[in-house]
């Protein structure tokens, strides 16, 4: 496959073309915000790079679609492409920033962080035991890339993880991998629950009630995709005590409007989608790599498989 002519859209266009700019190529590149690319942007281009497509744009004449994220759900989740389009996702430091953001927010948990700043705020002192990660059971669901990132780092503190796949294959690093429908041998075990899921068919909406309901006063983290959660059920699941604190950083709706229920919820931490953030030099440096592959035939690692949708 040749490619020679690219558009390359999104929030970060701008630093992308500051760090494009610094390199040699012989490619022609459009760098637009969403709202100037048009329909010739499209029709002109071999290869359109953003985080998401553009509505309502025909994308028949496109060679090559190239994610600037790690999930490809805007791409593929209820849409249908030619079946002769490349479609890649960007590789980069997104398994270690999510392990990070997870260890983080569980060991600020596991230390009690937030009795003792209260505790220092009214000025009362009271010794309370922070508890070892090493005495918990962590489910993460998701198996892949991420996912295993996340179970090393867990791994590492002494931690019982689990996987959740859609094959339940075993796989390293995680003590045991189960399919859903086998959860219930082991949730009644679980405190730690974590979601690196992408969206797909499959996965959209499988933390409903029913789900939820197999745990009990579990810390749940979300940094797969907002989708894949059933925003009644949690708030129900927080309710009735089978979760006992979310983490969240994906939302089915985003930027999360102000009169969103979570924001108001003390039982609820919410991040701005951050867990996983691309950084301009590592979006260049994947999708520079991914386009000498292309051009020389080479197989690529990161790309995405149309059917399973990720």
């Amino acid at each position: 496959m040749e490619i020679s002519k690219i558009v390359v859209t999104g929030r970060m266009y701008k630093e992308i073309q500051e760090v494009i700019d610094g390199l040699e190529t012989d490619k022609i590149f459009r760098f637009l915000p969403e709202e100037r690319v048009g329909q010739e942007d499209i029709d002109w281009a071999d290869a359109y790079i953003a985080f998401k497509p553009i509505p309502d744009m025909n994308y028949k004449n496109i060679k090559w679609i190239h994610s600037l994220g790690a999930g490809v759900d805007s791409f593929l989740f209820d849409r249908v492409w030619n079946d002769n389009i490349l479609i890649t996702r960007t590789n980069s430091s997104f398994g270690e920033r999510i392990s990070q953001y997870c260890l983080s927010y569980v060991l600020s948990d596991l230390q009690l962080h937030e009795n003792f700043q209260k505790n220092q705020l009214d000025k009362h002192w009271s010794q309370k035991t922070p508890e070892l990660l090493r005495e918990k059971n962590v489910l993460v669901f998701g198996t892949g890339e991420i996912g295993s990132e996340v179970a090393r780092t867990f791994n590492f503190f002494g931690a019982n993880v689990f996987g959740i796949s859609l094959s339940g294959v075993p796989k390293e690093p995680f003590k045991e991998v189960l399919v859903t429908n086998n959860i219930h041998s082991i949730s009644s075990h679980i405190d730690i629950v974590i979601n690196t899921m992408p969206l797909t068919d499959k996965t959209y909406e499988l933390f409903d009630f029913d789900m939820f309901n197999k745990f009990n006063n579990i810390l749940f983290i979300n940094c797969g995709r907002g989708a894949s959660v059933e925003d009644k059920a949690l708030i129900r699941a927080l309710d009735s005590g089978h979760i006992r604190k979310a983490i969240l950083d994906v939302f089915s709706e985003e930027p999360l409007s102000g009169e969103n229920i979570f924001w108001d919820r003390k039982d609820i931490t919410i991040t701005p989608h951050i867990s996983a953030v691309t950084s301009p030099a590592e979006a260049v440096t994947c999708f520079m790599e991914t386009m000498n592959k292309i051009e020389a035939n080479v197989e690529l690692e990161n790309k995405v498989n149309m059917v399973k949708g990720y």
